[in-house]
């Protein structure tokens, strides 16, 4: 009986304070970009004049536990609200919880910032192309400056990222391309660099800077989520926030709409993950719509609670007709065909 007792309470010792190699997924928290966080607007527009709304366009989250005991996920599971999964998932070996927290804080700027050219292109404003970050040693440092404006590459005009990295993807290491560009609002210039083998090992040239989109516009849109929140994949609502903010008209009406997908600065929408959860997340917080991105389509359709309605989105453009055509009560595209 002794020996019993003590194995029971070595157990229950285990169970309780020994971390498991799983993480804990489930819904996490929702918020209306088109309302307020704190007392805070989430999207504001400053320089122009900016619209409200009677509907919601609510982004949506997972959370992330990694926390977990044998019995904690035990009990996570047996809810039914969670889904367990290897740590190694989400956490490269030696990987700290703060690196990841930063990474995926990256992720959610660069979200916010291709929500708000993408925005702005639907809207007819004028995009740029603008180096962004620049390698140590690479070919373009010392010859572009972050903030450059590109103008060209190879001889090639660009006028969005796509056609920088389709200036560059038959190139090959040793080969000399000129990149032509601007600073400051200076004169045009045009500078040769050697490209260099990639650090990914892909045959195309490696230059060394990250090009991004930057809109030209008179006023200053800002997107305030302080909150815990991280990932590329509220890009699509954040966009659409924009829109909204900037447009007389209203999309949403009274309409409770829910989404998620990561967006490109050109407007196009890719799946993500964890879109069941999200799904539970935007019905309890009583959204009757959700835009899903197309990718997601099956698995949304196996997922969803009864009531939410998932309209099927693969581009800014198309969400934006979608809650045209909602608010009007004409068809929307459907996941369920």
């Amino acid at each position: 009986m002794v020996l019993s007792g003590v194995l029971v309470l070595v157990f229950a010792l285990v169970g309780s304070f020994v971390r498991v190699p799983y993480v804990a997924l489930g819904p996490g928290p929702t918020y209306d970009t088109l309302g307020t966080v704190d007392g805070q607007e989430i999207v504001t527009v400053d320089g122009e004049t900016s619209y409200s709304s009677d509907g919601e366009l609510r982004m949506t989250t997972v959370s992330l536990n990694d926390d977990v005991t044998l019995f904690g996920a035990l009990g996570l599971w047996l809810s039914g609200r969670f889904a367990l999964a290897p740590r190694e998932n989400y956490f490269r070996p030696g990987q700290t919880d703060e690196e990841v927290r930063q990474r995926n804080l990256q992720q959610f700027r660069r979200s916010q910032s291709n929500a708000e050219v993408a925005a702005l292109r639907e809207l007819g404003h004028p995009v740029q192309v603008r180096v962004d970050r620049i390698t140590d040693g690479s070919p373009a440092d010392g010859v572009l400056s972050p903030g450059d404006r590109l103008l060209a590459v190879d001889g090639r005009r660009v006028s969005d990222t796509a056609d920088v990295y389709e200036a560059l993807s038959d190139t090959r290491p040793g080969q000399r391309v000129s990149l032509t560009f601007s600073r400051e609002g200076g004169p045009e210039r045009t500078e040769s660099v050697t490209l260099a083998n990639r650090p990914d090992g892909r045959p195309q040239g490696f230059v060394g800077f990250v090009p991004t989109g930057h809109a030209e516009v008179p006023f200053e849109i800002d997107i305030a989520l302080d909150h815990d929140v991280g990932g590329p994949s509220a890009g699509l609502v954040f966009a659409l926030a924009i829109v909204e903010r900037l447009t007389r008209d209203d999309l949403t009406g009274d309409a409770r709409v829910a989404g998620t997908g990561e967006i490109d600065a050109q407007g196009n929408v890719s799946e993500i993950g964890g879109i069941s959860f999200k799904l539970l997340a935007a019905h309890e917080a009583g959204a009757t719509a959700f835009l899903v991105p197309s990718g997601n389509c099956d698995e949304a359709v196996a997922a969803a609670p009864d009531g939410l309605r998932l309209i099927e989105v693969s581009t800014l453009d198309d969400a934006i007709r979608a809650l045209e055509a909602l608010e009007a009560g004409e068809p929307v595209p459907s996941c369920a065909g």
